[in-house]
């Protein structure tokens, strides 16, 4: 018989989130879906007003303020009850409604921006000293005048507003296809049995050590996505052109150029990352290598990357992965440390184990006010316990900036996410390095470093290109179908694979139909960033450098307050240049060594 997953009521509710806590029911979440559609008019009767005065302008963005955060708090409830259980029906109505009040609440605050802009700087910089309650707006401000050229009339403004739901379409009809719609054939283990194939299975099915299991899997995967390679290819294209839509829209020369210009990151960074990777593919060509020497194959395909190399695996419960994600943790300090462990295991941050139709993938979730939820398929060996400490990363990045920071800069940019995110599994792999080293454990460690690197400074940087790619050709006015799609996805990895490594081309040239991340346009190139920032700031902590855990916990506190690139810098890294890059490889190349060694002292 197959294994089947659970269904969501078989769940211990101990390793659900505690959605209780946002809403205690859904006719909770139905009552304040209506009273923020019928507080609408308390935004709107400030329209054409804000030049009145200072006072007058307070009231209105405190007003605004408020309202967005409960359309937002409103917003990630539904969404969230919506990716543990994509095929119920309830919650999908319910995100649908979260969506579409959500545009109405965007829709209704758009004029803030434009009036803001008609006032002018220099009365707006007079006003910050008459009026103390919009002393904290001085970064608000001067971001919204460096992206003066970029924001339209109050009219088109609102027009781009009420685009939020209308173009959500597009990601959750991906959304829907890929986890509720697409059926995976199971494969069969070497015992008879057979292994489910699905959104939340597929990592463990890539990591059996049966060559043939793995195979099977993954071109169980691919050839489901192929079948509907022409959907995806809809999908995929109609997110793109929204976003070229409006890059244009708002003036800007490129959808790269508008996609980095929110954050303040000029286009060098994102070119430097890709000039650095390609750079450096070597590296990674050696890295293939060692590993098909380890797994004793004459050679190596895609489907291997997560072959383990050690028979011994060390089985990690949650409550462990806990435990040791706290320990790692210790040096920035026992408050930080202690936080993660009540959230985990107290106050049910997390939503834990596998269930049918839970989203693929992991991430981090919440609003001020609520808790930093994580919603992931914990699996109970090295790889959950990395997964488990990523998201806490960007958990405990929310958690202190809701400490430290007030609403209108509650919120921090994708660009230092992933640097949250990734400094945590330094940490905590720096950690178990030290405390356990066993051959066999050693090997295991870095077989999950080298997975992560693998996905966040081998795909990442490789689905970078192909969008950079895509949306050029978008913009030259080309058309995007399936089958140019996948001859594009094939040429970038049979590049980066190198010759070493077997491809099947239509197989692995729908890799970009698997990745959710591209209906954020501009996204990926983060995660490699994010890595980099991580490791050269988790290295300062680990060589125990002076006020280097204090500058990271400032990083941290800072939210939105101070550009991206501004407030890496005050933490030790800089990401203008492509130093931490090449850290980075120089980082991962002493794990090719290491692993290289204790291969062969086997």
């Amino acid at each position: 018989m197959p294994k089947t997953l659970p269904s969501r009521s078989q769940i211990d509710p101990k390793y659900t989130w505690n959605r209780e806590s946002v809403f205690a029911t859904p006719a909770d979440f139905d009552q304040e879906a209506g009273a923020i559609v019928a507080s609408l008019p308390n935004v709107l009767a400030f329209k054409g007003r804000l030049a009145e005065g200072p006072a007058t302008l307070a009231d209105a963005l405190k007003a605004m303020e408020g309202l967005m955060l409960r359309a937002y708090r409103l917003y990630m409830y539904a969404s969230f009850s919506s990716s543990v259980d994509t095929a119920d029906q309830a919650a999908a109505a319910m995100n649908g409604k979260a969506r579409g009040v959500f545009g109405r609440v965007v829709g209704a605050v758009s004029f803030i921006n434009p009036e803001l802009l008609a006032i002018g700087e220099k009365k707006l910089r007079k006003w910050l000293k008459d009026e103390s309650r919009l002393e904290i707006y001085g970064h608000f401000f001067d971001d919204l005048f460096r992206k003066q050229a970029h924001v339209r009339s109050a009219e088109v403004e609102e027009v781009l507003g009420s685009l939020v739901n209308p173009f959500s379409g597009v990601e959750t009809a991906y959304s829907m296809l890929s986890n509720a719609d697409l059926t995976f054939a199971p494969v069969k283990t070497p015992s008879g049995d057979l292994l489910e194939v699905s959104q939340s299975t597929i990592s463990q099915a890539l990591s059996m050590p049966e060559r043939a299991v793995r195979q099977s899997a993954w071109e169980s995967y691919m050839d489901k996505h192929l079948e509907f390679k022409n959907t995806f290819a809809a999908t995929q294209a109609g997110s793109i052109q929204q976003n070229i839509f409006l890059s244009r829209t708002r003036k800007h020369n490129s959808s790269l150029e508008m996609s980095l210009f929110d954050n303040n990151v000029p286009v060098e960074v994102f070119h430097n990352l890709i000039d650095t990777f390609k750079k450096n593919l070597p590296v990674w060509h050696r890295y293939f290598d060692i590993r098909r020497k380890a797994l004793k194959q004459t050679e190596i395909a895609p489907y291997d990357m997560w072959a383990p190399l050690t028979a011994e695996k060390t089985d990690v419960s949650y409550e462990q992965a806990v435990e040791w994600i706290v320990a790692g943790l210790q040096p920035l300090g026992s408050d930080y440390a202690e936080t993660i462990r009540r959230g985990c295991l107290e106050e049910r941050w997390v939503d834990v184990m596998p269930n049918q139709g839970k989203y693929n993938g992991a991430f981090s979730a919440g609003a001020p006010g609520t808790h930093p939820f994580i919603m992931m398929s914990y699996g109970e060996n090295i790889f959950g316990v990395s997964t488990l400490a990523h998201e806490l990363g960007h958990s405990m990045h929310s958690y202190l900036t809701w400490q430290n920071q007030p609403s209108v800069y509650s919120d921090y940019s994708l660009f230092v996410a992933e640097v949250a995110s990734n400094f945590h599994q330094a940490m905590v792999r720096g950690h178990l390095f030290k405390v356990n080293q066993r051959p066999e454990f050693e090997i295991e460690l870095i077989e999950e470093a080298m997975s992560n690197f693998f996905r966040y400074f081998f795909i990442m940087p490789t689905l970078a290109r192909f969008e950079l790619e895509t949306h050029q050709r978008v913009e030259r006015g080309e058309a995007l179908t399936a089958d140019n799609l996948i001859e594009l996805m094939a040429d970038l990895f049979a590049e980066a694979y190198g010759p070493g490594v077997a491809l099947d081309r239509p197989r692995v040239g729908m890799t970009w139909a698997t990745f959710p991340h591209l209906y954020m346009d501009y996204y990926v190139y983060q995660y490699a960033t994010g890595i980099s920032g991580a490791h050269a700031l988790s290295g300062r902590i680990l060589r125990g450098e002076a006020g280097a855990v204090e500058d990271y916990l400032g990083f941290l506190k800072s939210g939105g307050s101070v550009y991206p690139l501004e407030v890496l810098k005050k933490a030790g890294v800089d990401l203008t240049t492509p130093r931490a890059v090449e850290e980075t490889f120089s980082v991962m190349a002493s794990y090719i060594d290491r692993l290289e060694k204790l291969v062969e002292h086997r």
